[in-house]
């Protein structure tokens, strides 16, 4: 890559990993001595998986902040990718979009559905690997999750959008780093804001999603019912019903 590379493996505000929480966790998983594909891989595990499906008080959380909290969304799950992939030398950049509410239905209960706007701030995160960019966006869902809606509706395997899940086939949604892009909402993007070096330029265009009394409302109560149900689908799975 071009001397521009450098913005690309920066730390800011945002993707602090320089901070203690992040070395030490860089430094025991060893990623350093991993070739770069298996660092990719290792690390977009550990923030699928290890980093559960969550809802954070704010999109612009630090990385280290996303990693104290040990959950989160596409756009602080997205951080912390970043980061942590930024901590081990790899390129990475930011895009993003919004999606359609609707695909967040099941996930956000239905009586607090009304408090959604129609279109959603979502992103995903671009990783500069065997000389291009590759976008992942299928570490959004920890895997005990999307496997509980797997199971309530088994049959169907294609095209299927609901409790945060946007893809064309629910059954084998491409979440897997194999060294290409890797999607599990992207069938549900409304509009596609292009791509930013760093998050906080994203965020200082388009703000993020909520404002005033329903941001307030959102960060001291409403995120912590939406946590409660997500954690109720990933433990006991998805009462007996349909997306519409």
């Amino acid at each position: 890559m071009s001397e521009l590379s450098k913005d690309y493996r920066q730390e800011t505000s945002m993707l602090d990993f320089m901070h203690p929480y992040i070395q030490n966790l860089v430094e025991r998983r060893e990623w350093k001595k991993l070739s770069e594909f298996a660092a990719i891989g290792a690390i977009y595990n550990y923030v699928r998986d290890e980093v559960r499906f969550g809802y954070n008080k704010d999109d612009r959380m630090a990385a280290s902040q996303v990693l104290k909290d040990g959950y989160g969304q596409c756009n602080t799950k997205g951080t912390l990718l970043m980061a942590l992939l930024r901590a081990v030398g790899i390129a990475t950049r930011f895009h993003g979009f919004t999606i359609y509410n609707e695909l967040q239905r099941g996930a956000i209960p239905n009586y607090l559905f009304k408090i959604a706007p129609a279109r959603i701030i979502h992103s995903w995160v671009e990783v500069y690997h065997d000389g291009r960019w590759i976008n992942l966006e299928g570490y959004i869902l920890d895997k005990d999750y999307l496997k509980q809606v797997q199971k309530q509706f088994a049959e169907q395997s294609d095209s299927f959008s609901g409790y945060a899940i946007a893809t064309k086939c629910l059954s084998n949604p491409e979440v897997d780093w194999k060294g290409k892009d890797t999607y599990i909402q992207s069938e549900g993007i409304a509009d596609d804001f292009g791509v930013f070096t760093q998050p906080e330029d994203f965020y200082s265009v388009h703000g993020s999603n909520l404002s005033g009394i329903k941001k307030v409302m959102f960060r001291y109560v409403l995120r912590h019912l939406i946590n409660l149900n997500v954690n109720k689908i990933r433990t006991n799975g998805i009462p007996n019903k349909k997306v519409t």
